[in-house]
This record gives C-alpha cells, structure tokens and sequence, in this order.
C-alpha cells in the first residue's frame, strides 16, 4: 500500500504534466495556472486511498482521479469570479489576472476537461461513474445557490447550514471515495460506507475551516483571520451565534452586519468576542467531532483488516487536525 504523502506526489506529478495542446493557448494558459497553485489535493488523495484499500495499484485511476481536482478547482475558479475575490492561495484570481470573460470561458473548459478526465476510467464502471459523476457536479451547484441565498437571511438554521455545505462540499469528498471503490470492484456494502464516511470527514472539514478563519493562526493559516466576519459570511460560527444569542447579543450582531462602514480589525474583534460570550466556539469544535465520531463508525463498518485502514483513517486525523 501507499501512503498519503506517495499519492499526493504522484497526484501532483500527474497535474504538472497534463499537456494543453489545443489552440487558443489564451484558453488553456489560465487552466494550466489554476492547476499549478497548488493545494491540498484532497479530492485525488481520498479518491487514491480509497481505491488502495482493495488494490494495490491506484496509479491506474490518476486520469478520473485529477478529474475530480480539475472540476474541484473549476468551482473555485468561478467562485473567485463571483466573489470578486482578488487572490487564490496567495496569488492574483483568473478574473483579476485576465479578466472576467476569460474566467467564464476557461473555467467552463475545465468543467468539460474534468468529465472528459474521468470519462477515462474503464468501460467496465464507466456508466455507474459518470452518473454519479453528473448528479454530485449538479448537487454542489444546488449548494452553491442556497448558500448565495443565505448571504440575505440572518435567520439560517443550523440544519439548513448543515444541508448547504454537505451538497457544496462534501459530497464531493464522498463522490470521490466511492468511485475509488467502484473501480477497485469493493464490495456494494463497503464502497456505500466509503461514501458515508466522506460525507462525514467533509461535514467536519468544512466545519473546522469555518472555525480556523476565526480562530486560526495567521502565521499558520496562510491569510489573515476574520474574513468570513468581515464579508458577513453565513458560516457555523454566525449562524449559531444569531440562533443562540440573547437579545442585547443580537442586536450588537445585527449592529455590525449591518453595517457598511467598519474598521476590519474592530470588527473581527467585536464579533469574535461575541462568538465567544455566546460559545458558538466551543459548539464547533463539538460538531467536528461529532462529524468524525460518525466517519469513524463507517469505516470501522468496512470489512477489511485495521492495518489496512490505517492510513486512510491517519489521512483524515491528519486533516481534521490541520491549521490552515
């Protein structure tokens, strides 16, 4: 078996030699960017562990596998676009690096690129793959829509939340294990626990990014903290922190959301300090381990020997337990 740091290496050899031979380059040149910025890999890595578990060669599904990094990263691209964000992992967004039609445009090549990637895979699972390929691509977009409704509402619920980031981010995590099952020919029982398991671990990782843009270290985290605060983001934090406050609490949240001249600063620090009077910090951390106690439960589920489960489970721990 391989461990996680062989496969993110192989992973990231296989996007840095992906060849765009296709004219316009003016297309491709920002596809080929927002590959190389790097990131964590997640999507392959799980889809490559995942595969692992019942064979030994994962270096035959790298095609479908950085499909599902490539449409991953399609998202962000769009993401920027919509979010005028100006940087991505430390660097200028396609948008602002060329401009908006040209984020359009490649990021709409990516989306097929990604299905062309995974359309690799053998002709033995290509059906079952491509299917569920296809309804996990239309639910993030469902996730998408309903966290762009969010943004006009302070009376989000928690489950509603929950239900929001389970269709824009995990489902893609547990999209990716199961086809690393699939073509690993797992048993049905074990290749739906896989799926359950990365829907649980991306319930908790969302939640823990959530919880690190408040709390996170700057020097640690990549970017300065509070910027879901500031941009009034509907995070587990905020959410939790209307739904639980008392009235003079509520008020002061309200006072700064609504408010459109601030010093960013005073205001991280005005609503950080009520997150933590309301304890919306300790209730996070809660339901990340929560989300991870039932992860571990399905994979416990899986029919295969500990040690042969060890590094995925280590995988997991390792991301859960990140600080950026």
């Amino acid at each position: 078996m391989y461990t996680a740091d062989e496969i993110l290496s192989k992973v990231n050899e296989y996007i840095n030699n992906l060849s765009y031979d296709r004219k316009p380059q003016s297309l491709y040149e920002p596809i080929k960017y927002v590959l190389s910025l790097g990131g964590k890999r997640i999507r392959p890595t799980l889809m490559l562990l995942s595969y692992n578990l019942f064979k030994d060669d994962p270096e035959t599904i790298l095609s479908p596998a950085c499909a599902l990094e490539t449409y991953h990263n399609y998202t962000l691209l769009h993401d920027d676009l919509m979010d005028d964000a100006p940087l991505r992992r430390g660097q200028q967004t396609v948008h602002v690096r060329w401009d908006a039609n040209t984020a359009i445009l490649s990021g709409d090549s990516m989306l097929v690129l990604a299905f062309e990637r995974m359309a690799q895979c053998d002709s033995k699972h290509l059906s079952e793959v491509l299917h569920l390929f296809t309804i996990t691509a239309l639910e993030i977009g469902e996730g998408q829509q309903y966290d762009m409704e969010f943004e006009n509402r302070n009376d989000v619920k928690e489950e509603e939340y929950i239900e929001m980031i389970r269709l824009k981010t995990s489902v893609l995590l547990a999209c990716a294990m199961k086809i690393g099952a699939i073509l690993a020919d797992a048993p049905a029982e074990d290749v739906e626990n896989l799926y359950k398991f990365g829907e649980q671990i991306g319930l908790a990782f969302q939640l823990q990014d959530d919880y690190l843009d408040v709390y996170g270290d700057p020097k640690v985290f990549g970017k300065k903290v509070g910027g879901d605060i500031i941009c009034n983001k509907k995070t587990y934090m905020l959410i939790n922190a209307f739904n639980k406050a008392n009235a003079r609490q509520r008020k002061e949240l309200e006072k700064w959301i609504g408010s459109e001249n601030f010093n960013h600063e005073e205001k991280v620090a005005a609503v950080t300090n009520l997150y933590n009077s309301i304890g919306v910090d300790k209730m996070a951390m809660e339901r990340i381990n929560y989300y991870f106690d039932e992860a571990n439960k399905y994979l416990a589920a899986i029919n295969l020997p500990d040690e042969r489960k060890a590094e995925l489970l280590a995988y997991a721990q390792r991301m859960l337990h990140r600080k950026w």
